[in-house]
Order: C-alpha cells, then structure tokens, then sequence
C-alpha cells in the first residue's frame, strides 16, 4: 500500500499560504514606503528653495527699513515689487548696470517726492523728487494708464533706460519698456525722462499738484542731468501704482523670486 501524502501536505500548504499572504501584505507596505519617501524628499527641496528666496527678500526688506525708505513715503509693496522685477531684469542679462534702481511711486500724489534712485550695492538713496505724470493720468493722483499712441497717460511697469540725446526738452534719456501690452509701446510714444519748468515746489504752493506731461515723467530742471546721468545706459526704472489692472496682467510681477546668485552678490 502507498504512503500517503498528507501529512507532507500539512506542513506544505500552511507555508505557501504565509508566503501568498506575505506578498500581499508586502506591496502595500512597499507602495507606503515609495509614498512616504516622495512625501518627503518633495518638501525638502521646495523648502531649501524658498528658504533662500526668502533670505533674498529679507535681506532686501532689511534695506528699504535701513533706509527709512517708509518715512520719505515709498510704499514696501512698490519696493518689493520694484525688486523683484530689478531681479529678473539682472538675472535675463538685460540691465547692464545692476546697481542701480529708481522707482516712480504713483501711490503719492504729484505734490509729494515720489521719484526714488536707490544704489543697491551701497544702499544709498541718490536722489528723491518730484516727476510728472500724464496728464489724462490724473490730476493730483496718477489713477489711470494707457500704453496707447496718444493716450497722454503714463505707463506702469518696468523700463530699462537707454542713451540720452538732446531734443525737444533739451537733455533727454530715452526709456525701453520691457512689459508687453503694459509699456513696449514707450519708444513709439516718446516717452523718454526730461526736464519740465512745471516741476517743482512752485507751482505746487500754487495749484497744490505739478504739472503734467504728455505721459513723460518729467522731473525738476535743477536735478534733471545729475539724475539722467546717474541712471542712463542700462538700468532698472519701476513705475508702481497699486492698480488692480496692472498687478493682475504683469509677468514680472506675477512670478517667483528669483535666486539669481549674481544678485545675491550684487546686495551682498
């Protein structure tokens, strides 16, 4: 008579059965570990990344409080935004004089210095005056903008100035806009910073706001070269205004903080 098979088989089956059961249980355990691994080393890097745009950002707040930039009225969000868009202006290659930053704060009315020229490398403010605005912009406040042929409205956004010649207002800096259906029609429209009589303390004790310009921001006779030769060939000009229009539509400013290292040296 054969021998039976079934105590063989007793033993056999429990084994197959924990191993079946092990394999289960096991790609489960594995997907949870792959899952917990992805969790992890995603934050890690986003972190490390925005730890040291946040270390660009602070530093760069730290100077607009050095410089009680607040006091003369310069708003942070038009330095901020001022920053971020000088950044990206450097790291593109497209400002070759990165130590430079003027900014137009249309948040103030004409009546006050809302012109500011800033040496980043120093954390000098170089000059703060008064500049024009268009006059379909506004009268005392610049509240509305175009970037249309004769609109006579200023342009928000963020320009690169270019070379100076000698015209129709005398010494004269032309200006290249750099946002697309914002201010790239600036060269078409011959809006280039000059000097304008309108431009000063005068008329404000008269009228309460300077004169307007055709959409130039025009600044005071007595400063205008020292401040077109400061800023000419290559440097970052901001014209802010806290207009819902702009801040939505802008690239430059809808984007994040670049990390650029030869920015980082710049402010360093």
């Amino acid at each position: 008579m054969p021998k039976s098979n079934y105590p063989k088989f007793k033993i056999i089956f429990p084994l197959l059965l924990l191993i079946v059961i092990g394999f289960i249980f096991a790609a489960p355990a594995r997907d949870f570990l792959h899952t917990k691994e992805a969790d992890t080393a995603i934050p890690v890097n986003d972190s490390a990344s925005v730890d040291a745009n946040k270390m660009v950002v602070s530093r760069y707040s730290l100077l607009y409080q050095q410089m009680n930039l607040d006091s003369l009225g310069l708003s942070q969000e038009a330095f901020d935004y001022g920053l971020q868009g000088y950044m990206d202006l450097v790291s593109s290659g497209a400002v070759k004089n990165s130590n430079i930053l003027s900014i137009v704060d249309f948040s103030l009315p004409s009546s006050k210095k809302r012109l500011f020229v800033i040496d980043i490398t120093t954390g000098k403010l170089l000059f703060n005056t008064f500049v024009s605005h268009g006059r379909n912009s506004g009268k005392e406040m610049a509240t509305e903008f175009s970037n249309e042929l004769n609109s006579f409205k200023s342009s928000l956004g963020f320009y690169v100035t270019g070379n100076t010649y000698s015209g129709e207002h005398g010494y004269s800096l032309r200006l290249e806009g750099q946002e697309a259906g914002i201010n790239d029609n600036a060269f078409n429209r011959s809006i280039v910073m000059h000097a304008a009589n309108y431009v000063n303390e005068k008329v404000i004790k008269v009228k309460g706001f300077i004169g307007r310009s055709l959409g130039c921001p025009a600044v005071p006779p007595s400063l205008h070269k020292a401040i077109i030769n400061t800023i000419k060939d290559g440097t970052c000009l901001f014209m802010y205004s806290p207009d819902k229009n702009y801040i939505t539509n802008s690239k430059m400013i809808n984007q994040p903080v670049l990390q650029d290292t030869a920015v980082q040296d710049t402010i360093g």
